[in-house]
């Protein structure tokens, strides 16, 4: 369909005008004529410039209206959570379900609309929803519905206290859940060209909402350890330190009370992965919102393929780092708060523990990061919108821990008492700024590879056409950076003959890729990796570092998911700071790193598949 005046002829005109326009049968095809200039004309881009607005303008308003949906739903988890007059538990679970059964809503029109043209061709974001992906959404949903039914459950037993809109609210969350894994297994790829303003108001609603679900999850769990950090400050010597509990818990008996107990603790080991859940689904919208009305190229994605072999020196190493953090998280938990000799020694083992595993970390990243310096390779700068939101979220997500890193740097050398376990603490927070900043340049680096074989497919910058008198269909294309020759069809009957096997060589690229590509054919060799570095056995070297670090984000985001959060626990930064400052800056930052290690896992993984 076109959008205006400037839209691009197609191939078939542009043969025909060729024809038209041809002085001899050997000659080359002249300069196209006004109409069929590159889209750098003046016409064409005003004609684009007024396709353009509308629809920048529906992308402004819907932006609007999800930020909105947002500071609102935040208020009011704002004002639940500091007990504010007139603003109840079931006003904030009212609200989160109307906003669920509206995405759902939504959801159900688009699926069905989507059915009913199926057959029509769709525009797909190769980039977008990867495989892998959406199988790890998918087990996260799956955890998400079990604890939704152990909600259900907390709720019957509770019944007599507790209003409807605490049961109708795991209901409601365990078919959104059901259904939005449905809709980005089925639609995560799609850019869509049709109704493009009411669905990005659909969209983007759709991913506040999720936003908005994630958030209630974060406060409810930090809310648990806010607790249990409260009854263990006592065991450290921090007797000044308020120990006031803020308790939600409903004030009437439940039946049977170990089924309730069991229930009550068991929602909230399931919490972290709740909060994963909600915050990939959110991602995986955002960049369904991003593409809408989106021009793609012809090129497409090459396809990633998971490999083992050859890694096994980083699976074992990442392995044994996974099961040495396991072991750390439990012995910490059993001896954190009881008593200070014992909370002492557990901050001491997981700083040690924390320590060793950030250095060996950040030497596989520089030593990644020297690889892809010496092999001086072209990088893939194509319009992405996928990759984009992965390297925001690494820097945005990265300074949540940079936050509580250099308050607790500062609160080591403003204290006026050091504990033993704080010249551990020092070098430990240290070690969690660089090993980030050394982990985020290695994907940075990787994730903007051209692929392996896109060095044999070079020579295909030019299109050339051998004439040998018989007339020939001539198929080109123009390999843009980062895709593959060979995704537009041949032209068929209009493209007129050539005669005495003389050679037409016809550029089918712009100006700047004629520069690229003179340059590339006199160019010097690039600067040789060593002999034991070179071929496949570069790849296996950067494949077993992406695995290792794989393993040990996964192993990274275990401790502070699941409750050792030294940060709380040893109390220096609360003398300093205040007890509600520091607390208030860790339950704002700690998501944001629990979020980082979670998604520097997945871009790993995507790394691992692309080398």
């Amino acid at each position: 369909m076109l959008e205006g005046l400037g839209s691009p002829a197609s191939p078939r005109a542009a043969a025909s005008a060729s024809v038209a326009g041809s002085s001899g049968p050997a000659a080359c095809p002249p300069p196209s004529p006004p109409a069929l200039r590159s889209p750098e004309s003046p016409a064409p881009r005003r004609g684009g410039v007024r396709a353009s607005v509308p629809q920048k303008l529906a992308e402004m308003l819907s932006s609007q209206y999800g930020l909105i949906v947002f500071v609102v739903g935040l208020l009011l988890l704002l004002a639940w959570a500091v007990h504010a007059a007139g603003v109840s538990k079931s006003d904030l679970l009212c609200f989160l379900t109307a906003l669920m059964l509206l995405q759902l809503l939504w959801m159900l029109w688009y699926v069905g609309r989507s059915s009913a043209h199926r057959r029509l061709f769709r525009l797909k974001d190769t980039h977008a929803g990867a495989g892998w992906l959406r199988g790890s959404i998918t087990l996260f949903a799956v955890i998400t519905i079990i604890l939704g039914c152990l909600k259900i459950g907390y709720f019957i037993g509770f019944s007599e206290c507790l209003s409807a809109t605490e049961g109708v609210f795991p209901v409601t969350h365990s078919v959104h859940t059901l259904l939005q894994v449905y809709f980005l297994w089925g639609h995560a790829k799609d850019i869509i060209q049709s109704f493009k303003t009411l669905e990005r108001f659909g969209v983007i609603h759709s991913v506040f909402t999720n936003l908005l679900l994630w958030a209630n999850g974060v406060l409810n769990e930090s809310k648990h350890q806010l607790n249990e950090h409260k009854e263990r400050l006592t065991t450290l010597g921090f007797g000044n330190i308020t120990t006031v509990l803020d308790d939600h818990t409903p004030q009437c008996n439940c039946t049977p009370p170990t089924l309730c107990t069991a229930i009550s603790h068991g929602i909230y080991y399931l919490y972290p992965f709740n909060i994963e859940y909600q915050i990939l689904a959110s991602t995986m919208l955002y960049v369904l919102w991003k593409n809408i009305g989106r021009k793609v190229d012809s090129h497409q994605h090459q396809k990633m393929q998971f490999k083992s072999d050859g890694v096994m020196v980083g699976a074992v190493l990442g392995l044994t780092a996974l099961a040495a953090t396991i072991a750390v998280v439990v012995v910490y938990l059993i001896h954190i708060g009881r008593s200070k000799t014992k909370s002492e020694s557990a901050l001491i083992m997981f700083y040690l523990y924390a320590i060793t595993l950030l250095m060996l970390m950040g030497a596989a990243g520089l030593a990644g990061i020297r690889i892809y310096r010496i092999d001086e390779k072209s990088l893939d700068e194509s319009k992405n919108p996928a990759r984009k939101l992965d390297s925001d979220l690494l820097v945005g997500t990265a300074s949540g821990s940079w936050l509580i890193s250099w308050g607790s740097i500062l609160a080591i050398l403003c204290a006026e008492d050091h504990p033993r376990y704080t010249w551990y603490n020092l070098p430990y927070s240290i070690l969690v700024i660089v090993e980030k900043y050394i982990q985020n340049l290695f994907i940075f680096e990787s994730i903007h590879r051209e692929p392996e074989k896109l060095s044999e497919d070079i020579q295909t910058l030019r299109v050339v056409t051998v004439c040998n008198g018989n007339t020939m269909p001539l198929a080109s294309s123009c390999l843009k950076s980062g895709g593959v020759a060979g995704d537009v069809a041949p032209w068929g009957k209009d493209m007129p003959p050539a005669a005495n096997g003389n050679v037409c060589m016809r550029e089918s690229c712009d100006k700047e890729e004629k520069q690229e590509e003179s340059s590339w054919e006199g160019s010097p060799s690039p600067v040789r990796l060593p002999h034991f570095l070179q071929g496949n056995a570069k790849r296996k070297v950067l494949r077993n570092i992406a695995a290792f670090l794989f393993l040990c984000n996964i192993s990274l985001w275990i401790p502070p998911a699941f409750g050792c959060r030294p940060e709380y626990d040893n109390g220096l930064e609360e003398i300093v700071f205040g007890f509600e400052p520091w607390i208030i800056v860790v339950n704002l930052a700690m998501p944001f790193s629990i979020f980082y290690r979670m998604h520097a896992a997945a871009s790993l993984f995507e790394v691992y598949c692309k080398i």
